[in-house]
């Protein structure tokens, strides 16, 4: 069996409360958590969280922090609740490209 060395992505566009996590930040989190449990070939090395940072941008600091550690080997699986935490679309982006209905 094939075991992926993963890292939780979570990243939310803003936040009104920079003190705590958002609750976004936290459903993210169970959504992947309850999906990593059903899939025993999945080995958390890492959770990264971008609370408060545009999509449009790469230039985020767990982001980078991700980057790094998939080009270093240590992780070669990334699991996010929606690719729109990585790339920033939202759901009339994903509409407009045929995405989603």
């Amino acid at each position: 069996m094939q075991v992926y060395r993963a890292i939780k992505y979570i990243r939310l566009s803003y936040t009104d409360d920079k003190s705590t996590e958002s609750d976004s930040v936290v459903n993210q989190r169970k959504l992947i958590d309850n999906y990593i449990a059903q899939h025993p070939e999945i080995e958390v090395v890492d959770e990264k969280i971008d609370d408060g940072y545009s999509g449009v941008l790469f230039d985020r600091p767990a982001f980078q922090e991700m980057m790094e550690l998939i080009k270093e080997g240590k992780a070669n699986c990334v699991i996010v609740k929606d690719y729109c935490a990585i790339i920033g679309l939202n759901q009339k982006d994903l509409e407009n490209q045929g995405i989603l209905a």
